[in-house]
């Protein structure tokens, strides 16, 4: 399950399609921390057009917990962002839900809350 998780961050600081739709459920809920919910096409979309873009992901206080074929992953977020050509960044708190889909693990829901 680690090396899931960190495909999945890879494939959202490179942005490259393949690598992201590799590693995300047809049934994808992407929930942002401002309430936004997302699908599989607009997340992965989002990231490759550049509109949503990950400079940097660094996970901490991360947790798994494996029941036959769902995973939940806890952990905090900071990134570097450049959204819109706009650099800030951001620090969440994530779960992760994943699907084991025949040999592989799909990322199925996403929920962020912002940390304060």
């Amino acid at each position: 399950m680690i090396s899931t998780v960190e495909k999945l961050r890879l494939a959202m600081i490179s942005g490259i399609k393949e690598d992201l739709e590799s590693v995300v459920h047809d049934s994808l809920s992407y929930g942002h921390s401002n309430g936004t919910i997302e699908g599989k096409y607009e997340f992965v979309e989002k990231i490759v057009s550049g509109k949503s873009d990950f400079v940097s992901i660094e996970f901490y206080g991360q947790t798994i917990s494996v029941q036959k074929n769902i995973a939940l992953v806890r952990h905090s977020l900071i990134a570097n962002i450049n959204d819109g050509g706009k650099p800030s960044e951001i620090k969440l708190k994530i779960l992760l839900v994943f699907t084991k889909t025949g040999k592989d693990w799909k990322l199925l829901a996403r929920q962020a809350v912002k940390l304060i």
